[in-house]
């Protein structure tokens, strides 16, 4: 009896052994994996910044303005003036919903017509 347990506990430390080295394994390749999202993401933050410095830099105030002087007889874009901007009052707002008829008015539909002649004109 003792050697068959001795058998048992050497076949679980054996299979232990095994699950934990494939535990070893696995945590090494979620490392190398993160490692290498860790510098794609440093990759594009410096692609991003790169791209940003672009757009800073093409939208410049005096090259759109000189772009729009060059482009006047194509584009005629001219300066923004306050007199083109409306106010909110001039927006046509939808109508609000009608009211739901309230409770009598739907039970006196239900009821017979002498009924809705008195109450509803």
């Amino acid at each position: 009896m003792r050697g068959m347990s001795s058998v048992v506990f050497l076949l679980a430390v054996i299979a232990l052994g095994y699950w934990a080295y494939g535990q070893t394994i696995l945590t090494q390749q979620a490392e190398r994996r993160v490692d290498q999202l860790q510098r794609q993401i440093g990759a594009e933050r410096d692609r991003l910044a790169i791209l940003r410095a672009e757009w800073a830099y093409l939208n410049r105030p005096d090259r759109l303005r000189e772009l729009a002087d060059f482009n006047f007889e194509r584009l005629q874009l001219l300066p923004l003036a306050p007199e083109q901007f409306g106010r909110a009052t001039q927006i046509p707002y939808p109508l609000p919903p009608e009211p739901e008829p309230e409770f009598e008015e739907t039970l006196l539909g239900n009821a017979s017509g002498s009924e809705r002649e008195e109450r509803i004109p």
